[in-house]
């Protein structure tokens, strides 16, 4: 395989100063076989000046180039890269015609056939540099134009592109011709789609999936239709500029790597988020915050686009932020902020304690390769935080209006994030300028601590210590780096800290009800950036003391000796759920900082999650109680007690909700006793009966989910997999299926996963969500001395299998096959004599650092 060149910010910089892109015409033929399609690509373009550049692509075969009329050499091509020498300034044509090839990784254009009925899709992924993959693009995000895409598809299939596409018979489609938009924006999903159209202020809008999902997404179309169609009024109130494109399409599409793609007027989706089994409101509130989070890309990412990959953030966290603020604003789903906080916030305090951490706007973003690494929790949870604090502090009111400006000032073209501030700055008086260099561009988690005192005269004092693990951001050391990669630079703690504006409740114990607290009183505070504070206030000492209630700000919070007494007696006690969020991810943070034992957090869970309510709180708690406290952060002696104590909690849940009253927790009670299962015989008679006692009946994803733990405990077998195959042939099926073989206790079983995932077959090639399930099966802590060998054989072969088949591989390997139940230090050495040794790709790398990270936490937790 050719090497492939990333592409520099230093070169698109001088290739954007050259060129400006006018038009693609493009034409895809798929219907040329089940490996390759054909692409035909047309750029009119123009040059400022007399100079070379070069056009990318990626092809099976580069049949003809064309440089106004004059053939050019395609032996020429260089990996991804076709020189276009002695260019003169002035208008251009360039015609290449290539034949491309199929994905199985979710990159470029990918193919997929349904096991269900042998119907086949295809659809792009062409963010960062995958366009490439599909036609010849000057591949930069700054240079936008227009795109007029013509298909030649199978008779029976369906087109669906950016703009509303027109079948004009003989199996080709014609989309209508795009406004400015990005190359990575490009899209094409193809196939026998099952569609659901309607109309909503004058625009077509349309949901559409699998032929084989079709009963199931009928049954939801109504409410999605509903939250598009409210989230798409709302933010019509909120932005000035209107929806920019000509139709709003939303496809769930198979093996899709992300939740979802942003492309204007085509959002591709999961198809996971088309349920067959049933699920509970928490996850019905997810899928309707992606549908939220996407709509808010078609104004911030697509109308107005970054000039350069480091600012990134910017698209993500904006849609992250506005999706979950316009759920609650515009739809039934009002308390979504507590799902943020227990399940996304958590995501970012990770992974800004970890040495890959980054600004949320990092300043030295070399390359598309070190920009592709910065799709993580700081970018998503902690830039949404950080919006979030930012609104609190700004007001809404402002923060909207420098919205617009900037709307305004940058429609259909390119910003960074000093345009950015910019056009909040001329909103308002504050200074937004300081206010993003101690948010946007440092590092590190501030942790806020509480220090109430009782005084005289009837009043008690409250201090708050505010320590700082913000730093100042620079280079790595060419010492300490590695290979250069920019994302891992160095972190020089400068005792920084970012100035905070919380809410600080103040809870006394009830007097009517026993183990209920009442909020006494809401402070608001602003904590400077340089300084701890005192507050006086009325009344006795409280018996609990929140910092970061209303959990505005992103900080870590600890309680004082007394707060934390009454919360391990009172915390379900606690009136609010987002409050009971921000407690729980205190305890969760102390856990991960050795400050509070893991069992301590194991009582506190046992005790209270049996009077909780709220759907995202027990389902975040129990699954950071199993698969961090009793998985990783408990010695292995330790683990049998934890499962125990788990399986008893959700023994309790499941007794709770036996009326009926609430089946999302008792689902989410069900799903977790199976997982955390110590011996098969319960879990083994509902398969057999096909019914939990009480309910749920065991629909295809709790079967396949009982299926995987009597695997893992050795309690069934390959003819029992291959019988629950046939029943769902499906594609999950197949997923589910890959997931219990790999888990079986077997030497043979275990093998042969191990040569499904890391072999060098092309032809023996896992797709990519066949090489996750089969990767979510293989490594089990009950199953550890059967899979001790293939501890050292992971690092080779994942380097090698990163380094065959790229990026969307090299994450599934570094997230899903990491043998992270391996909490040990002769397992930590031979992770970083990899990192030293074996220079994996930067995607792998990256993850095997965050991996090794938590690995030595988890060391560092069961020692403290």
């Amino acid at each position: 395989m050719a090497c492939m060149s990333v592409l520099t910010r230093d070169e698109a910089q001088n290739r954007a100063q050259l060129l400006d892109v006018h038009r693609y015409t493009i034409e895809l033929d798929l219907t040329t076989g089940d490996e390759t399609f054909d692409s035909r690509t047309l750029i009119r373009f123009s040059a400022r000046t007399d100079a070379d550049t070069f056009v990318e692509i990626k092809p099976a075969e580069l049949r003809s180039v064309t440089l106004d009329g004059q053939p050019l050499d395609a032996d020429t091509l260089d990996g991804n890269r076709l020189p276009l020498k002695n260019l003169t300034a002035g208008e251009h044509e360039l015609r290449v015609d290539a034949r491309m090839r199929y994905s199985r990784t979710g990159e470029g254009m990918h193919r997929f056939t349904d096991p269900t009925d042998g119907e086949t899709y295809v659809y792009t992924q062409l963010f960062m540099d995958d366009v490439q993959r599909v036609f010849a693009a000057f591949d930069q995000p700054d240079l936008k134009a227009v795109f007029d895409l013509a298909v030649t598809a199978p008779e029976s299939w369906t087109v669906l592109a950016n703009g509303i596409t027109e079948h004009l018979g003989g199996g080709r489609w014609q989309a209508a011709a795009t406004p400015l938009i990005s190359t990575y924006l490009v899209a094409v999903a193809a196939g026998p789609w099952h569609s659901v159209r309607t109309e909503h202020r004058g625009l077509p809008f349309g949901i559409h999936c699998r032929r084989s999902l079709a009963p199931y997404l009928d049954a939801d179309a109504g409410e999605l239709l509903d939250i598009t169609r409210a989230c798409f009024d709302r933010y019509h109130e909120k932005f000035e500029e209107p929806y920019p494109f000509d139709s709003y399409d939303q496809a769930f599409v198979p093996e899709f790597n992300a939740g979802a793609m942003e492309n204007p007027g085509l959002v591709t989706f999961r198809d996971e988020f088309v349920y067959r089994s049933a699920v509970t409101d928490t996850e019905r509130q997810t899928r309707a915050m992606v549908v939220a989070h996407e709509m808010a890309h078609m104004w911030f990412g697509d109308l107005v686009t970054l000039r350069w990959w480091d600012d990134i953030w910017l698209n993500e966290s904006f849609a992250e932020y506005m999706g979950y603020q316009t759920l609650t604003e515009a739809t039934r789903f009002t308390d979504t902020w507590t799902d943020f906080g227990v399940t996304r916030k958590p995501w970012g305090y990770d992974a800004d304690q970890r040495p890959s951490t980054h600004p949320v706007a990092p300043e030295n973003v070399e390359d598309t390769a070190s920009a592709l690494l910065n799709f993580d929790g700081i970018s998503y949870a902690k830039g949404a935080s950080a919006l979030r604090q930012l609104v609190a502090w700004l007001g809404e009111k402002d923060f909207l209006a420098g919205i617009n400006i900037h709307f305004q000032r940058h429609r259909f073209g390119n910003a960074t994030l000093a345009d950015f501030i910019d056009s909040l700055a001329a909103a308002t008086e504050r200074d937004v300028h300081a206010w993003a260099d101690a948010w946007l561009r440092t590092t590190g988690v501030d942790t806020l601590t509480p220090e109430p005192r009782s005084g005289d005269n009837g009043y008690w004092r409250l201090g708050i210590g505010h320590d700082g693990s913000t730093g100042v951001w620079s280079g790595p050391d060419p010492d300490q780096s590695f290979h250069g990669l920019s994302h891992l630079a160095t972190l020089h703690s400068a005792g920084s800290k970012r100035p905070h504006r919380i809410t600080i409740g103040v809870y006394d114990h009830d007097l009517h009800e026993a183990g209920r607290l009442t909020l006494r009183d809401r402070i608001e505070a602003d904590i400077p950036a340089h300084e701890n504070i005192a507050i006086s206030t009325g009344g006795t000492r409280p018996a609990l003391v929140v910092l970061n209630d209303g959990d505005l700000t992103y900080a870590k919070v600890r309680f004082d000796p007394e707060s934390l007494d009454t919360l391990r007696t009172h915390l379900s006690g606690l009136p609010e759920p987002l409050t009971r969020a921000v407690v729980w991810n205190a305890l969760r943070d102390a856990v991960r900082d050795g400050d509070l034992p893991a069992a301590d957090f194991l009582d506190i869970a046992r005790t209270h999650l049996p009077h909780e309510s709220d759907l995202a709180l027990v389902q975040g708690v129990l699954a950071f109680a199993s698969t961090h406290i009793a998985d990783r952060y408990l010695a292995p002696d330790q683990r049998p007690a934890a499962l125990a104590t788990l399986t008893t909690l959700c023994r309790d849940l499941i007794r709770r909700t036996e009326d009926g009253d609430n089946p999302g927790l008792r689902l989410i009670a069900v799903r977790q006793f199976i997982d955390v299962a110590a011996h098969p015989d319960t879990i083994a008679a509902w398969l057999a009966d096909g019914i939990v006692p009480g309910g749920p009946e065991l629909d295809p994803e709790l079967r396949w989910r009982v299926l995987a733990r009597l695997a893992v405990l050795g309690a069934t077998d390959e003819a029992a997999i291959a019988d629950e195959l046939r029943r769902d042939p499906s594609a999950t099926g197949q997923e589910g299926a890959a997931r219990c073989r790999a888990a079986l206790p077997d030497e043979d079983a275990k093998s042969r996963a191990w040569q499904a995932m890391f072999g060098s077959d092309d032809q023996a090639d896992l797709s990519n969500y066949l090489f996750t399930a089969t990767a979510q099966g293989f490594w089990q802590p009950e199953q550890a001395d059967l899979v001790t060998p293939y501890v050292a054989r992971y690092y080779k072969d994942a380097v090698a299998v990163a380094a065959r088949r790229g990026p969307a591989i090299a994450e599934a390997a570094g997230r899903w096959a990491f043998p992270a139940h391996a909490v040990d230090a002769e397992h930590l050495e031979l992770g970083q004599k990899c990192l030293r040794e074996a220079d994996p790709i930067p995607a792998l790398r990256r993850k095997l650092v965050d991996q090794l990270d938590d690995l030595a936490r988890a060391l560092r937790v069961q020692q403290a």
